[in-house]
């Protein structure tokens, strides 16, 4: 596994020790699925960017005019705006 050397602000290590000491487990393993986890959230961003791009906004309207006009089911009626 490669090593990086990752310079930080004083006041992200802190809160990163203090999470890491919340969660029982090193700063590398904090950072790391930090990291992970963030890198999967731009991946999945980035696939939901290229489906919109291929998205036929025509069809998609098409098919909510052909939806029913009914009544929302009990609890998924829609707040008033305030």
């Amino acid at each position: 596994m490669p090593n990086f050397a990752l310079r930080l602000p004083d006041h992200v290590m802190v809160q990163a020790k203090s999470a890491a000491d919340e969660d029982n487990v090193s700063i590398n393993q904090l950072l790391v699925a930090f990291i992970a986890e963030g890198l999967g959230h731009r991946r999945g961003l980035r696939a939901l960017q290229e489906r919109s791009a291929r998205a036929d906004v025509g069809a998609a309207l098409a098919l909510l005019d052909r939806a029913p006009d009914v009544p929302a089911s009990p609890g998924d009626a829609m707040r008033p705006e305030r």
